[in-house]
């Protein structure tokens, strides 16, 4: 069978831009240099006589989704000039990394980003390039974090979810609209992992860890239940890449002081994004700057989501709009006690909370 011209061509001009810039042709580009090379040599190259809108293919690809925890907290204290140039200068520096791994920024969908590798691009180490690209993603928050410092910027923290599957990829759309894109079942849920991430954390699914097994350290696996999916699905928190030497910053993020209270405290569960009515009580046992101990009668799960609202008296507030997700579980017969991270706190909640912690650890000195 004959090659197609076209392909070798667009193939040489990858490699050349790639070398020269360090990131992939754009796949917008890509197409429209394919359709002039295909019209030029005058080949009929496979798929040359679909439209736009059947330019699909099927084909493995890796995708990572990433999200600003509480950045819509953050949004309400600030003005909207310094929320987009705090969202800008944060998505910028990650498309600078993901165009170095040679990933594509499928879309940007507020304070989320979404990238492929593979797709329109392959390379072999593609589910590599992913995962080190999430690792120094992690890591380039904490200096942007450190830079904004001095200027009184809140803190801003990221989740990653990232899996490998089969997709379909091309175009899709109309004549008037359309982009290139994937959809399908492992779309979705990518979609749902990322959901699962606590602030500076990378989760990644089990079919991506049977990708890089040799290459990652990670956490035994984790067993959640997935919208659509009928079976749980197999979790993993990437820690490390040892062969380059990249560590995810997070443990240094989470530590903080845990002062022992005996404060209650009601929760609303989160499903679907939506606060379910119902009110539970229960009692907080311990807390710190990102997290506390509740002790509930209320059935929980590992990574529940839920809404918080307690009294701190010392510092005289009523701390509400707290969300959080359950990391760690122990029951002791009709007890259970829940670990709760928290992902999103208003700048001046998260700073009261501070403050009371560092007067109680004050007062026991």
């Amino acid at each position: 069978m004959k090659d197609d011209p076209s392909k070798e061509a667009v193939r040489c001009l990858q490699v050349l831009i790639a070398r020269e810039t360090g990131a992939p042709l754009k796949y917008a580009a890509e197409a429209e240099m394919k359709s002039i090379i295909q019209h030029a040599c005058g080949a009929d190259g496979e798929g040359s006589a679909a439209g736009p809108e059947h330019s699909f293919v099927r084909c493995e690809v890796t995708i990572l989704l990433a999200d600003l925890r509480g950045f819509t907290s953050i949004t309400a204290a600030l003005p909207a000039g310094t929320v987009i140039a705090m969202l800008n200068r944060c998505l910028g520096r990650m498309n600078e990394i993901v165009f170095r791994h040679h990933g594509v920024v499928d879309k940007f969908m507020g304070d989320s980003i979404m990238v492929l590798f593979g797709a329109p691009v392959e390379h072999p180490d593609d589910v590599q390039r992913a995962l080190t690209c999430a690792i120094e993603m992690q890591l380039a928050m904490v200096e942007l974090n450190n830079q904004g410092r001095p200027d009184g910027m809140p803190e801003l923290f990221m989740g990653i979810g990232i899996n490998t599957g089969s997709v379909m990829a091309g175009k899709f759309g109309s004549n008037f609209y359309s982009e290139y894109t994937v959809i399908g079942d492992e779309v979705n849920l990518a979609s749902r992992i990322e959901a699962f991430s606590l602030r500076g954390q990378v989760l990644i699914s089990e079919n991506t860890f049977d990708h890089c097994r040799d290459f990652v350290t990670v956490s035994e696996a984790m067993e959640v239940f997935v919208k659509g999916k009928s079976q749980p699905v197999k979790l993993r928190e990437l820690y490390a890449i040892p062969s380059l030497n990249l560590e995810v910053p997070r443990k240094e993020i989470r530590r903080s002081h845990r002062v022992e209270v005996k404060l209650p405290c009601s929760l609303n569960f989160i499903q679907n994004k939506f606060v379910m009515p119902e009110v539970i009580n229960a009692t907080i046992l311990d807390i710190g700057y990102h997290g506390m101990l509740i002790e509930i009668d209320h059935p929980l799960k590992a990574l529940d989501d839920v809404k918080l609202e307690f009294d701190l008296p010392l510092v005289d507030i009523k701390a509400t709009d707290i969300y959080a997700k359950v990391v760690k579980l122990k029951h002791d017969g009709n007890r259970s006690f829940a670990g709760l991270e928290f992902t999103s706190v208003s700048p001046d909640t998260n700073m009261k909370i501070q403050l009371f912690v560092q007067l109680l650890v004050t007062a026991a000195a």
